[in-house]
């Protein structure tokens, strides 16, 4: 089965996560960090959920799962060893029209959570559709050895670019020509050795060349 690739802005939104073991603290330790906000239902929790209840990072449910758990939800994950739980979520969800996730069974699953590499607003997604989540977890680490941190600063850099340009440059294949030209530039090699300012010239340089009035640096 073929996958429709996406990216959810889940932020502000309700998501539950099923389970309270070491496997829901990570779903639950990620959901958080895309600004969800995170349900927790489970008759017990580890110590990390526990402590993430008491400061109000989560709502907790401490029971067994209700179909209800799931209205008003963008998504749900279940994190359980119990089968008959599994499926009880993913029927819920297929009720209410919310997306269920069964960590580790790919048969009861509307979507898959791909390993992910993040370099500031850079995401790179990597999915298996599910079977082989080991491989996906070795090319993420091979992924990453060749997008290096340094990437975080260069996409700030291109961002700041292109929105200067797009104030001042009216022209779309200027625009595209800059942008193509900065992409080309040393910058992200000078990065990678730490040179900020020196990359910062570059880009300040490569706009100025297609810059037209006022005053860029205003812009920037």
């Amino acid at each position: 089965m073929r996958l429709y690739p996406l990216y959810l802005k889940i932020e502000g939104r309700r998501c539950v996560v099923i389970g309270g073991g070491a496997v829901a603290r990570r779903k639950v330790a990620s959901l958080l960090d895309y600004g969800a906000r995170v349900t927790v239902v489970s008759p017990e929790l580890c110590p990390n959920l526990e402590e993430r209840a008491a400061r109000g990072e989560i709502e907790l449910f401490r029971r067994v799962f209700d179909a209800d758990d799931l209205n008003g939800a963008t998504l749900a994950i279940a994190a359980t060893s119990n089968e008959q739980v599994n499926r009880a979520v993913l029927a819920a969800g297929r009720a209410a029209g919310v997306w269920v996730n069964v960590v580790d069974v790919p048969d009861l699953c509307d979507f898959y959570v791909p390993a992910s590499i993040r370099r500031g607003p850079i995401e790179i997604a990597i999915g298996t559709s599910g079977q082989c989540p080991a491989l996906a977890k070795r090319l993420r680490i091979e992924i990453e050895k060749a997008v290096g941190p340094e990437y975080e600063p260069y996409a700030a850099l291109c961002g700041r670019l292109r929105t200067a340009l797009k104030a001042h440059v009216p022209e779309a294949e200027r625009r595209a020509s800059a942008e193509s030209e900065f992409l080309d530039s040393p910058a992200l090699a000078l990065l990678a050795e730490g040179k900020t300012e020196e990359a910062e010239r570059v880009m300040q340089t490569c706009l100025s060349r297609f810059y037209q009035g006022g005053d860029r640096k205003d812009e920037l």
